[in-house]
């Protein structure tokens, strides 16, 4: 019989040691693709090789090894499990008086390890290597970004209100650009102008052809005038943003941006608060893609491990379908962002254990 702490190295070794095998081919075959799809723009644009070394390829491969994570849990799982159960490894191990469920011990030490690495990784370590490499895309990949959004409202704070009816990201300049401050209900001044032009160099904005009107009690004061400077805590940049912002910034960093645009009144809020919750329940799933894996692979059936590859596989992307799914009702505002994104965790969780409760059958 074995003992169990040679049992657990085992298990973990076998475990650790096939996940990082799996994950080094998927990394390179992902490169490839990649690379076969960009190597036009990157030509085209003339791209530096060590630029796209160092400054995408190398921030990259962290991103896909986390994207895949979890995913290849799973599929480890499947694959080292049956190989155990095919040698009758694991008829021995239960045999031997050990319980299935102290089995499942070093297969949640793996889980555990891997799980607080992928939240590292998204919290504070991928955040600036996607910085690097969105930047690279912006350079080399993608087209310039231009925001065809209209009729643009924000609070800068409380009572403090713009509007701006479209905005061009070439020239930097707002088109029909409106600022109002009240105090409670009641308005207090309102500044209307046809453009607004963002000076970089300076930090501020250039309005023209605006009028300025000033209510103090019964007392009103219009002004108009050619070319008015304000200066305001919103510049051009919050909006020329892709929704993909959210990637290059570390947790602290989301945080507040979150609290920004929530006074904002943003709607970009949604795409920040799903960035924030799925880097916490994606690295959490690998717990419950791996109670799943062991149960469905354990048992020692005939024709080999391709159908249990097949069940896990259609398992693993119906998740990750179900939780890109989710998505939708945090943008249809039907569910907040902190529950959408945990029911496939909750839902899976239940078949995980229903999983587990027949395996030792």
């Amino acid at each position: 019989m074995l003992k169990p702490l040679i049992l657990d190295r085992y298990i973990i070794r076998k475990f650790i040691g096939t996940y990082v095998l799996s994950l080094l081919l998927i990394t390179v075959v992902v490169i490839i693709f990649d690379l076969s799809e960009k190597i036009d723009d990157f030509v085209e644009k003339k791209a530096p090789i060590t630029a796209i070394i160092f400054a995408y390829y190398m921030n990259f491969i962290p991103y896909i090894v986390n994207l895949f994570s979890a995913l290849f849990v799973f599929i480890t799982v499947i694959l080292f499990t049956s190989q155990m159960a095919s040698h009758s490894e694991i008829i021995a191990i239960l045999s031997g008086g050990m319980s299935f469920f102290r089995m499942m011990f070093p297969y949640f030490i793996s889980s555990l390890c891997i799980c607080a690495i992928s939240i590292a990784l998204n919290l504070f370590i991928i955040p600036p290597a996607n910085a690097t490499r969105l930047a690279f895309e912006e350079q080399y990949v993608r087209t310039p970004f231009n925001n065809a959004d209209r009729n643009l409202h924000y609070q800068l704070s409380p009572g403090v209100f713009i509007y701006i009816e479209s905005f061009a990201t070439w020239d930097n300049t707002a088109r029909l650009f409106t600022m109002e401050e009240f105090t409670g209900k009641q308005l207090r001044s309102k500044i209307s102008a046809e453009s607004a032009k963002w000076d970089d160099a300076a930090k501020q904005w250039t309005l023209t052809h605006y009028s300025k009107r000033t209510i103090d009690g019964e007392r009103e004061v219009v002004e108009h005038g050619e070319k008015m400077e304000l200066q305001i805590n919103f510049d051009a940049e919050d909006l020329k943003r892709r929704t993909n912002f959210t990637e290059s910034m570390n947790y602290y960093e989301l945080n507040s941006y979150i609290d920004q645009l929530k006074q904002r009144g943003d709607k970009g809020v949604k795409f920040a608060l799903i960035e924030k919750n799925t880097r916490i329940a994606v690295p959490f799933s690998v717990f419950i893609l791996t109670l799943i894996g062991v149960s469905l692979s354990s048992r020692k059936v005939r024709g080999g491990i391709g159908l249990k590859i097949g069940i896990g596989l259609a398992l693993s992307f119906s998740y990750i379908l179900f939780l890109r799914f989710s998505e939708m009702f945090v943008h249809a505002n039907l569910l907040p962002p902190v529950i959408a994104l945990w029911v496939p965790n909750c839902l899976y969780a239940v078949i995980a254990i229903i999983l587990y409760r027949i395996a030792p059958k």
